[in-house]
């Protein structure tokens, strides 16, 4: 699963491919927004951590990208 994190003052997103469902990147960025000094933590599929503080995530954009898609669209 694609996620993409937008942060503020920060001229790119974050992208991340986790094994987490939809449905559970969802679950972490509600309760990371809704804690007080809360923080998004995500691990990748190469077992990396992503941490992002909840007061600067500007968007996350979860899933998209098409697996295998190679070369251009006309």
């Amino acid at each position: 699963m694609e996620v993409k994190i937008g942060v503020q003052n920060a001229p790119r997103e974050i992208t991340v491919e986790t094994g987490e469902t939809a449905e559970e990147v969802e679950r972490l960025v509600s309760e990371a927004v809704k804690a007080e000094g809360g923080v998004l933590t995500l691990s990748d599929n190469k077992g990396r951590r992503v941490i992002v503080p909840a007061d600067r995530i500007s968007y996350v954009e979860i899933g998209g990208g098409v697996q295998g898609a190679v070369g251009f669209r006309h």
